[in-house]
């Protein structure tokens, strides 16, 4: 099954953020996010999908998840972070 990898960018109040996580199904991952029942971190604000990578494993797409939340250059590129 494929695995992706994302980043949403969220602006609340004059402050930017972003959050990389990984699923199997961006659509409902968004919405989960948006509707306060996806990470606690995220709840409480809108978010909006900035960038997204198909992978062909879980494992390849948790990789990719560990590097892109270290990536802070990355993440700010994206014009949210």
């Amino acid at each position: 099954m494929a695995a992706y990898v994302y980043v949403l960018g969220s602006e609340h109040a004059g402050s930017r953020r972003t959050y990389v996580g990984w699923t199997t199904d961006l659509d409902q991952r968004l919405a989960r996010h948006n509707a306060g029942t996806g990470a606690k971190s995220t709840r409480g604000r809108v978010w909006a999908l900035l960038y997204a990578e198909r992978f062909k494993t879980r494992s390849e797409a948790m990789s990719r998840e560990w590097h892109l939340k270290r990536d802070r250059l990355f993440r700010k590129a994206l014009g949210a972070g």
